[in-house]
């Protein structure tokens, strides 16, 4: 599966894109009622994304803008966005109330989840200190070096395959205010290489003391995940733990059972899973008896099988 629709909200704010170079600018709403989508086209654009940017600048009030979403820009499967980067950065001192920040928002009509080119990101939330949520989508050269932001609470990437460096520079970085995390770590086809060990760092919540909401997802290595996650520090202190959109048997499902008590917790997402009928019952009954809200929707979730006997299983979200 692809991604098929854009955010419709980001901030809390519902997602506006700003129009395009030959439509009204006259009727737009307040600058900090929305969150602003600007884009450009993968193919053949007429207006690049950074000539976008300037002429949103000159019409809105960006003193006031909350929340900022980076969409489509050109050639973006093969592009890195370095000019957008750049273009937030120099733009600065101009976003005062910025909060917000999400880049990569494409859906597969324009540039499908893993071919969609990134870069290091960090810069931007060295550059915009204020920041409360960061996202961005794909894991082709996304880099993430080991960063320190005291105010980051929210951070979401989402990728078909989320490379071991940028998992391991999460799990470096200092984040004292991170209460939600959500990792699409992918398959190893599309970049997805890290491996359950990656994750201690992020396990075991040294870093991360406010964590309330782990999202560890659309993986390959589902099952492995599950069975670290069975045992681990940071769990104890989680509202909601979602393990979702990936290859989870039974496997999986066993290690969560029998690892700490998951009672305390609010939500157990485990929704797109490959479960047996007989562990999915297991889980519930241990759960919801509990108050424990559990997501055990199969979703999209197919399998293939092979003339030979193979069994192939896929993620939710790939290519």
């Amino acid at each position: 599966m692809t991604i098929g629709e854009h955010l419709s909200a980001l901030y809390r704010l519902p997602a506006r894109t700003f129009p395009g170079p030959d439509a009204r600018t006259d009727d737009l709403p307040e600058a900090d009622a929305v969150a602003w989508r600007i884009t450009s086209d993968v193919y053949d654009a007429d207006e690049n994304w950074t000539d976008a940017f300037a002429r949103f600048c000159s019409v809105v009030d960006t003193t006031r803008v909350r929340a900022l979403i980076v969409g489509a820009w050109q050639e973006a499967y093969e592009t890195e966005p370095s000019d957008v980067v750049e273009a937030l950065l120099a733009a600065r001192d101009r976003f005062p109330a910025l909060r917000a920040l999400f880049v990569g928002d494409m859906v597969g009509e324009e540039c499908e989840i893993s071919w969609i080119n990134q870069t290091d990101v960090t810069p931007l939330l060295d550059g915009f200190p204020e920041l409360v949520e960061f996202g961005v989508r794909g894991g082709s050269e996304l880099r993430f070096p080991a960063v320190k932001h005291t105010g980051l609470r929210k951070l979401v990437m989402q990728t078909g395959g989320l490379p071991a460096e940028v998992v391991r520079g999460v799990g470096a970085s200092e984040l004292p205010a991170l209460e939600h995390l959500d990792l699409w770590l992918g398959t190893p086809e599309y970049g997805g290489d890290s491996e359950a060990a990656d994750l201690e760092p992020i396990l075991s919540g040294d870093r991360l003391p406010r964590l309330r909401h782990l999202a560890l997802r659309n993986s390959e290595m589902q099952d492995a995940v599950a069975a670290a996650v069975a045992a681990a520090p940071v769990v104890a202190r989680l509202e909601v733990l979602d393990l979702s959109m990936g290859v989870l048997t039974d496997e999986g499902g066993a290690a969560l059972l029998s690892g700490q008590p998951l009672t305390h917790l609010k939500k157990l997402d485990l929704h797109h899973h490959y479960l047996s009928e007989p562990v999915q019952e297991r889980i519930r009954q241990t759960l919801t008896t509990e108050g424990v809200e559990v997501d055990l929707d199969r979703d999209d979730a197919d399998e293939d099988e092979e003339d030979d006997g193979t069994v192939w299983r896929f993620v939710a979200v790939g290519e």
